[in-house]
């Protein structure tokens, strides 16, 4: 592989990055990569050290969110003759595998990782308020909307008063005559 091809950015790195269960993670195959080290080490580890990585920082994909994920980022369906299922790692996760692992490279791809993840986050940061921007925007606009209806609704029951008048109620005149 060429040099230049080898090189990770943090662009690159954040299409490692995907949302799961609503937690922005990279999985074990792709974080294994990163730090220099086969998945298979890097599971080893995971298991040795299970009571530091809680299941905000690591977790196991289900069968459903495997297939799913394979057919986002268009992986074979074994992916290399995977017998178990993937692990994903948020960004805490991410650090701490940096750590049992113990690598050189691992500690210092760790911060590169972790400003990948905050990369991603202020990106997403942005949209999420933008979002909220165009919400209430949304709803200012359908305030004032109602109220220009009801103005519109009621000018045009005056025209229509004006072209078309409502007949007028019979006067009330005193009958002439004996009333009983």
């Amino acid at each position: 592989m060429p040099k230049s091809s080898r090189k990770l950015t943090i662009d690159k790195l954040g299409r490692l990055i995907y949302e799961i269960r609503g937690q922005r993670v990279m999985l074990d195959f792709d974080l294994a990569a990163i730090y220099g080290v086969t998945t298979k080490r890097l599971n080893e580890q995971v298991r040795r050290n299970r009571e530091r990585f809680p299941m905000d920082f690591a977790f196991r994909l289900t069968t459903d969110e495997a297939t799913n994920l394979r057919s986002q980022i268009a992986t074979s369906s074994s992916h290399g003759g995977r017998r178990y299922l993937p692990w994903a790692f948020s960004e805490h996760g991410a650090i701490m595998a940096a750590n049992v692992l113990n690598s050189p490279r691992a500690v210092q791809m760790s911060v590169f990782v972790v400003r990948a993840f905050l990369k991603m986050r202020s990106l997403l940061g942005d949209k999420r308020e933008l979002a909220e921007k165009l919400a209430s925007l949304e709803k200012e606009l359908k305030k004032r909307l109602d109220v220009h209806e009801v103005v519109i609704v009621t000018i045009l029951q005056r025209v229509m008063d004006i072209i078309d008048p409502p007949a007028l109620p019979p006067s009330a005149k005193p009958r002439i005559g004996f009333q009983p």
